[in-house]
């Protein structure tokens, strides 16, 4: 029998810790519970206890003073080895009953993630009523599908079971939200099995309130497809900021470049000074794109070198 742990990043979820360790524990009676108290200012700390102690679970309360999902699942990645790990939000938005379903394809080595998806028979859309949170997902997974070929529905789900092996070849950087898409973009990139199950997902219950911000989140969002760009394609991020650079150097050189046509003197100074320093820029830009790329080349090759040394260690 595989040894399971469950990750429940809770903070302020004293309403819904509960119901969430509850509903799990119907169904995975004999899993580890690692529930990460994440600089809560309520109650979850102590409502988690006693509820782990009601049932009898086998489990523990870390207390994560770090600020961040992101903070939160590393503590819980940390404090359990596992063959597979099970990643819920504390909120009662994700039913333990779809469990089984994403344990499975990990039990039977076809998967190294198997993720929760929430979007393709409209559940998210239906229950969440944040019209720009929706968006944003769509944004970000349509964009990941592009840079990496993928065909994914789900890229921001909180609900997902993972493999011990990509557990131990997984660094986490990030400390908030962002942590579910950095999942999806170390698996791809690096070329890990992600498989996608459809779920059920609920609103949160009457009393409890979301910890995202639309605008604060959405800005972050913005800032994570940049940053899809710039980590995991470098070449196409720098080549197209040199791009760019190269028509605004066209577009300041033309009275430059008509002044000496005209009149075999320069008279338009600034735009020749401005259109000489974008020109340098581009060239950098281009430059710095192919010698990134080169190097995230040899950086998956490593990768792939270690992850397989690992089987014959």
């Amino acid at each position: 029998m595989s040894n399971i742990a469950i990750i429940l990043p809770a903070y302020n979820e004293e309403l819904t810790i509960e119901g969430t360790i509850a509903d799990f524990y119907r169904e995975l009676p004999d899993a580890t519970f690692i529930i990460i108290n994440n600089a809560s200012t309520d109650d979850t700390a102590t409502v988690a206890q006693r509820t782990l102690d009601r049932l009898c679970a086998n489990g523990r309360i870390i207390n994560e003073q770090r600020p961040g999902k992101g903070n939160a699942v590393r503590s819980g990645f940390k404090a359990e080895n596992a063959d597979i790990y099970i990643i819920a939000d504390a909120d009662m938005t994700y039913p333990a009953k779809h469990v089984h379903q994403l344990i499975r394809p990990i039990l039977e080595n076809k998967a190294d993630m198997v993720v929760g998806d929430r979007i393709s028979e409209g559940r998210y859309k239906q229950e969440n009523k944040r019209h720009l949170h929706n968006f944003g997902n769509q944004l970000v997974c349509w964009l990941v599908n592009n840079i990496f070929k993928a065909d994914l529905n789900d890229i921001m789900s909180g609900y997902r079971a993972l493999s011990k092996n990509f557990i131990h070849n997984y660094p986490i950087l990030v400390e908030g939200f962002q942590i579910e898409t950095d999942m999806t973009l170390h698996a791809l990139d690096k070329r890990f099995r992600v498989l996608e199950i459809p779920v059920e997902y609920r609103d949160r219950p009457e009393g409890s309130s979301s910890k995202l911000s639309t605008f604060k989140d959405g800005t972050r969002v913005l800032l994570t497809i940049v940053e899809i760009f710039r980590h995991y394609r470098p070449l196409l991020f720098f080549g197209t900021t040199s791009i760019l650079l190269i028509l605004l150097t066209v577009i300041a050189g033309i009275p430059v470049i008509n002044d000496w046509i005209e009149h075999r003197y320069i008279y338009h100074v600034p735009l020749a000074i401005l259109s000489s320093g974008l020109g340098l820029l581009a060239t950098l830009s281009l430059a710095l794109g192919l010698i990134l790329d080169s190097m995230a080349h040899q950086q998956r090759m490593n990768y792939e070198r270690d992850i397989n040394s690992q089987h014959y260690d």
